[in-house]
């Protein structure tokens, strides 16, 4: 990984890539109470990734460099009414490796993210990202996304 200048690539996850993508997941101070990356990994994540590969337009993509995962995205084209029927493309999930980090991997990432929505036909791109996740708040305002809605949560697992 050391290799800055190598080429990365983005496709579709293969179940194969589920280790990587939870460890990068559970990475963080947030993810590593959220998540559960032991290997074998637990079955609810690829009943999950079963799940979504069902579902139309809901994709896990994941980035690779050097043969290797290093990051990972979830793209979700919801259509909808509003805005005069306009589908717009819902981003979670990013997570780049901690050995990855730095070296622009994000942003490529999003420009990524940003261009398959134009494909999808979507005039719209949001995501949510934590309040506590500064970092990534400047990192999305560089790349022209704007604080434009207030997100809430109703977690039903906690009630």
């Amino acid at each position: 990984m050391s290799d800055k200048n190598a080429e990365i690539s983005f496709r579709k996850a293969k179940v194969e890539d589920l280790e990587d993508v939870v460890e990068m997941l559970a990475d963080d101070q947030l993810g590593s109470v959220r998540e559960q990356a032991s290997r074998p990994l637990p079955l609810i994540y690829r009943e999950a990734f079963e799940r979504m590969s069902r579902q139309n337009g809901n994709d896990l993509f994941v980035t690779v460099k050097n043969g290797q995962v290093i990051g990972c995205m979830q793209l979700t084209i919801i259509h909808g009414i509003s805005r005069k029927g306009m589908s717009r493309c819902q981003i979670e999930g990013v997570r780049i490796s901690s050995k990855a980090r730095g070296g622009g991997i994000g942003g490529k990432m999003m420009k990524f993210a940003i261009e398959y929505a134009k494909k999808q036909g979507c005039g719209l791109v949001q995501l949510t990202t934590d309040l506590r996740r500064k970092d990534a708040h400047k990192f999305y305002e560089d790349l022209g996304f704007s604080g434009s809605h207030l997100g809430m949560k109703l977690d039903l697992l906690n009630q």
